[in-house]
């Protein structure tokens, strides 16, 4: 048995390092156990950060004290901000990183943080006192002890790599799957089920002839993703745009009886908004072109990541489909595309904490959860981090409303809904978008980041001096405001005085429900001894045990009857 730790967090990917982090900086002893130190923050897949409704979600992280905002100003080679032609709403800022470069600049701000450990060695099972976690056991039978343990293991649970019909165990191409945890997950009692993902081949960047594609350049000037970043020093470096044909399509059709997906050999259930190149061929016939962007994975490489041929069909198709796209007639592919299935737990059975309701003092984050995508695992990462350090320091947990946060969205929706794909962050998810803009998530979150300690005094007295500005107290100065412009006070006056109506509206809604939000469930309330409650809804309200009247209201099939029935017995 090794020391004692107040927070062990299992898996260094973007869940994991932000729950390290999270846990460390705000004073707890923190072990974050990964089964390769040299993978930490590994970008797996497109290594870019943000896009629309993500970049919300990585800018509120920043905002409460996050990583993943300041590694990407790091590591970013193009910034963009998309969807400018629409509202100030939907603006969503995306940058596509030098992989290498934002994996060891994560690596080096996780093993410089005072108060974490990190350490190579992988999760075998869950040590259980009674109900309560007590810490890991590893592989080789070393326990690991702790009084809060977060789970964010990626795809690497039972993870089997399919490319064409061959199949081979694997956590993502090139690593070892983790075998054992799962087990320990069921015989505790949760519910594990399976899901898919997949990726694109990797091909030269000099065998492509980019003369023959569209130009894609980064924004000019970069807007940076972090509140802390003054200004993006990086060399910026374009993407490049191309499109499927119809040649393109033939090959993919004509290889279909080798796809693992249109053989049943994948029977989990992939990202229905990243689907395959198969899939959107077979699902879109009339559909003559698909868009393609090419992008660079880094400075020092000549890999380029085909975003918009995430397949798994066999080599020799995926050289076929590749060198019939426009400009790639000669290229050569550095790696080829598969999926990956995986064990998950649906995130029903956690409470809005993130902490499981089987076992107190264990917290579940990222794809465990069911979700794509580095942003959301890196939200969710940090509030079951904070979480954990809360729950360790016996106070109160952190629980960002609906109205407060994309975080509040996602994870209402995870604990509430559950999924049965994998969860993507829209836009569209969140009915107060109007409020929860990329550009004011400091506004909104910065003061709540300073509470937990995880905003430094200077930071937050920056903040303070551009957000009374923001709000017109005293004239403009002519000298810079550092790290926040007076262009970006000077927008955001505009924004505010732009969005105010549409924001007042939002409030007023958020209020009206919020009386719902505030009337609380008893925790032993007994749904099947409710009268007049429908069975079905006795069932639902049993397997999520809602916090709220509001929570409640939320649930798919639960309707404002029954909210009201319960509203009665509430108070009963």
């Amino acid at each position: 048995m090794g020391d004692a730790y107040d927070v062990i967090v299992v898996g260094a990917g973007h869940a994991g390092c932000e729950a390290a982090l999270a846990a460390a900086r705000m004073g707890r002893k923190t072990l974050l156990l990964t089964q390769n130190l040299d993978t930490i923050a590994a970008m797996s897949c497109n290594p870019s950060i943000g896009g629309v409704a993500k970049g919300q979600l990585v800018r509120e992280v920043d905002a409460l004290g996050g990583e993943m905002a300041k590694n990407t100003d790091k590591a970013g080679l193009q910034f963009k901000t998309l969807n400018r032609s629409k509202g100030q709403a939907v603006h969503s800022p995306r940058a596509q990183c030098d992989k290498k470069l934002y994996q060891y600049s994560m690596k080096e701000t996780v093993e410089s943080q005072e108060n974490l450990d990190a350490r190579q060695d992988e999760a075998a099972a869950l040590w259980i006192s009674g109900s309560r976690v007590r810490g890991i056991v590893s592989k080789r039978g070393f326990r690991y002890e702790a009084r809060a343990v977060v789970l964010t293991t990626g795809t690497f649970l039972n993870g089997l790599a399919h490319m064409g019909l061959d199949t081979f165990a694997a956590g993502r191409a090139g690593d070892p799957p983790a075998d054992q945890l799962s087990g320990s997950l069921r015989e505790l009692g949760f519910t594990v089920g399976r899901m898919k993902t997949g990726t694109p081949p990797r091909i030269n960047s000099r065998t492509i002839d980019f003369s023959a594609c569209e130009l894609d350049p980064s924004d000019e000037p970069p807007i940076p993703f972090s509140h802390f970043t003054e200004q993006i020093t990086n060399e910026l470096l374009p993407c490049h745009i191309t499109y499927t044909n119809q040649a393109t399509h033939k090959v993919i059709r004509e290889n279909l009886d080798r796809s693992p997906l249109y053989t049943n050999k994948i029977k989990s259930i992939g990202p229905r908004y990243c689907p395959s190149i198969e899939d959107k061929v077979v699902k879109f016939p009339d559909k003559e072109r698909h868009q393609i962007f090419l992008e660079p994975e880094g400075y020092r490489t000549r890999e380029v990541y085909v975003n918009g041929l995430s397949t798994s069909l066999p080599a020799d198709a995926q050289l076929a489909f590749v060198r019939s796209v426009r400009g790639l007639e000669k290229a050569e592919i550095m790696r080829f595309g598969y999926a990956i299935e995986y064990d998950f737990c649906p995130p029903t059975q956690l409470h809005e904490t993130l902490e499981t309701k089987l076992v107190a003092g264990l917290y579940f984050a990222g794809q465990l959860n069911g979700t794509t995508g580095y942003e959301e695992a890196a939200a969710q990462g940090f509030i079951a981090g904070v979480n954990a350090a809360l729950g360790v320091m016996k106070e109160a947990p952190l629980i960002l409303a609906r109205d407060q946060a994309y975080i509040g969205v996602l994870i209402d929706d995870l604990v509430t809904k559950g999924v049965d794909e994998p969860y993507r962050m829209f836009t569209s998810r969140a009915e107060y978008r109007m409020s929860l803009r990329s550009d004011n998530a400091d506004l909104r979150l910065m003061e709540l980041g300073r509470g937990l300690g995880l905003i430094s005094e200077e930071m937050i007295s920056r903040f303070r001096r551009y957000q009374g500005l923001v709000g017109g107290e005293g004239e403009l100065p002519d000298e810079a405001l550092s790290p926040w412009s007076m262009d970006k006070v000077r927008a955001q006056r505009e924004v505010q005085t732009s969005y105010a109506g549409y924001v007042m509206r939002e409030r007023q809604a958020a209020e009206r429900l919020r009386s719902w939000e505030e009337v609380a469930i008893p925790d032993d309330l007994d749904f099947f001894a409710v009268p007049s409650l429908p069975a079905e809804a006795r069932q639902k309200l049993t397997k999520i045990r809602p916090r709220t009247l509001g929570q409640a209201g939320r649930i798919p099939g639960i309707t404002p009857a029954d909210v009201q029935i319960l509203h009665v017995s509430s108070k009963r």
